[in-house]
C-alpha cells in the first residue's frame, strides 16, 4: 500500500474529467461506469450558456439523484485566479504562483481529503485533459506529490497521466524569469492561452 493508492485497490486514489458537450445522462454514465462518488467542480465560474445542463445547481441536483456527490472547489482551484500577481503581460495564468497560494494549497488539502474518504473525479469543461489546467496544473502538483490521477475521456477509456500529449515529465524546478527593464514576468509553466478573467 502507497501514497498514491491508500486502500491498496491498483485504483488511483482521483481521476479528472472534462463535462464537454455530454448530454447529462451520458456524463452521469461516464462516472457511474468508473465508479466515482464525488466530483469535485475546479470550474472558476461552473456555468455554461452553451451547455446549461452543467451549470452548478442542474449539475449539482442530476449528480445528487444519481447518488453522486458534489464539491465546489473552483475558488481554491480554478483556472483563473484572482489577483493580478497570478497573470503575465500577456494574460496567461502563472502556474508557479497558483500552486504556491495558500488558497490552492487549501483547496488541495480538501480535494486529497475527499479521496481518502470516496472515488473522487476532478472535473472541468474540457474533455481533452492536454490543453485544461485541470491537468496541467492540479494534476501536476499531486503528480510531483506522489499522488496519481487518472484521465476519464469522452469515450469512457481511461488516459494515465504519463500518456497524455502535455506531460512532459514534471521533475524539473521551473522558474521565473522577471524583466529588469519593465518587471515582466516569464515562465514556462503557464496556461496555455491567455485567459478572459470572469467568465466561464
Amino acid at each position: 500500500m502507497n501514497e498514491a493508492d491508500p486502500a491498496g485497490t491498483g485504483d488511483p486514489p482521483l481521476l479528472s474529467i472534462g463535462h464537454s458537450t455530454h448530454p447529462i445522462e451520458v456524463f452521469v454514465a461516464l462516472l457511474q461506469g468508473h465508479r466515482v462518488e464525488s466530483v469535485a467542480d475546479v470550474r472558476s465560474s461552473p456555468f455554461s450558456r452553451l451547455n446549461p445542463q452543467f451549470n452548478r445547481q442542474a449539475l449539482e441536483r442530476d449528480l445528487r439523484a444519481a447518488g453522486i456527490r458534489y464539491l465546489f472547489l473552483g475558488v481554491e482551484l480554478g483556472g483563473r485566479p484572482d489577483g493580478d500577481r497570478f497573470y503575465d503581460q500577456e494574460g496567461h495564468v502563472l502556474y508557479g504562483r497558483v500552486a504556491e497560494s495558500p488558497k490552492f494549497e487549501s483547496g488541495l488539502a480538501r480535494l486529497v481529503e475527499r479521496a481518502e474518504r470516496s472515488r473522487v473525479a476532478v472535473m472541468c469543461s474540457e474533455e481533452n485533459p492536454s490543453g485544461c489546467h485541470r491537468f496541467l496544473l492540479v494534476t501536476r502538483v499531486l503528480y510531483i506529490r506522489g499522488i496519481e490521477v487518472a484521465h476519464i475521456r469522452g469515450d469512457g477509456s481511461v488516459q494515465q497521466t504519463e500518456d497524455v500529449d502535455a506531460f512532459r515529465g514534471w521533475s524539473d524546478p521551473v522558474y521565473e524569469d522577471v524583466s529588469l527593464l519593465d518587471g515582466s514576468v516569464r515562465s514556462s509553466w503557464r496556461s496555455t492561452r491567455p485567459i478572459s478573467r470572469g467568465q466561464a
